[in-house]
């Protein structure tokens, strides 16, 4: 049979590690994209990113290459590129071949680096950016405690992921909510947020919940989106949390999923245990999701009803990012056999993602 998944790579940033694991002088060898990866940090602290073989004789630039002031040097010969993908020098040779001189060697790509994350540019067509990455400036405070990391590598399109939160139906069956809140959704441009309330017993002023059902409070959450790779959340109302999500395409049908958690520094005890909780809850969602998207094909012409949610309009929103109009699949009629994934089940990636120096 066929992939299960046929989307292309959407455009767009992509967090493709956090900032504290690339110091000074570091060189990572990443497998994103469908492409082999070298990130570095040079001596002035810039990092960057190459496609990682070298034009000469296609040494990995990852593996044994080492940082040489602003360039990194090829492992086999020597040649020294720097983050633009030119040739800075050759040690054993007297000049720079014509064909290399003042050319761009190696396909470079756009680095941002802001709210604690290293953030890449992707596109197909090597198109430069077409849109910035979003400052979350809670991430600049000192009112908010370090990171708690997760991380999971899925069998799935990155567009199958991101559209669960679309996916009110889910909810319920995947994950055994009674009461999934569902809002207030707005689109503009490259980005997408939406504003949820719930109801939550309200905390009394000794730090406790009110048990007698008659205090209630609101509890708000609010996600957004900048592009694909970009997502982040808020919770407020009971407790302050902060979610910020990197996902990254390893290639058309794998992901590396990192979610990033913060909470505020001056919660009392009760507040830390259900922020906790929450990370906790939203960690096993992924997780019982994860052999769902693991298995699951994409379907284009999905046979939807009332209850699903907003599905559509989250693809409509999403496919911006696709450098070409997606070829849709034809309908799938009743009598069709269903696809057997069973033997899909043991092809999940395991490859590593990062391998260091």
């Amino acid at each position: 049979m066929g992939k299960r998944y046929t989307l292309p790579i959407p455009f767009g940033w992509y967090g493709i590690a956090f900032s504290d694991e690339l110091n000074v002088g570091d060189v990572k060898a990443l497998h994103y994209f469908g492409r082999d990866l070298v990130l570095f940090r040079t001596e002035s602290g810039e990092a960057k990113v190459l496609d990682a073989y070298c034009p000469h004789l296609g040494a990995h630039l990852g593996i044994g290459g080492t940082v040489k002031g602003e360039t990194i040097a090829c492992p086999f010969h020597g040649w020294q590129f720097n983050g633009e993908g030119y040739v800075e020098e050759i040690p054993y040779a007297e000049k720079i071949p014509p064909r290399a001189d003042g050319k761009q060697c190696i396909r470079f790509y756009p680095v941002v680096e802001l709210n604690k994350a290293i953030w890449c540019w992707y596109h197909p067509d090597d198109i430069d950016p077409l849109f910035e990455v979003f400052r979350i400036d809670e991430l600049y405070s000192d009112e908010w405690d370090d990171f708690i990391h997760r991380d999971w590598v899925v069998n799935a399109a990155i567009q199958e992921t991101a559209e669960n939160a679309a996916d009110k139906a889910h909810f319920a069956f995947v994950h055994r909510s009674q009461d999934v809140p569902f809002g207030e959704i707005k689109h503009d441009g490259y980005q997408r947020h939406a504003h949820l309330t719930a109801t939550s017993p309200a905390m009394l002023e000794d730090g406790t919940l009110d048990e007698t059902g008659e205090h209630w409070c609101d509890f708000f959450i609010d996600t957004s989106n900048n592009g694909p790779g970009q997502t982040w959340q808020r919770f407020t109302g009971i407790f302050d949390t902060l979610m910020m999500g990197l996902v990254i395409p390893i290639d058309d049908d794998h992901i590396h999923l990192r979610f990033a958690f913060k909470q505020k520094k001056d919660q009392n005890e009760l507040q830390q245990i259900m922020a906790q909780g929450l990370i906790d809850e939203l960690s096993g969602q992924v997780e019982e999701d994860i052999p769902i998207w693991n298995n699951k094909a994409y379907r284009a012409q999905p046979l939807l009803c009332d209850g699903d949610g907003p599905i559509s309009q989250f693809r409509k929103w999403f496919s911006q990012f696709y450098a070409e109009p997606l070829v849709e699949e034809e309908v799938i009629k009743g009598n069709e056999k269903a696809p057997d994934i069973e033997e899909l089940k043991n092809k999940i990636m395991t490859r590593e993602i990062n391998s260091e120096q």
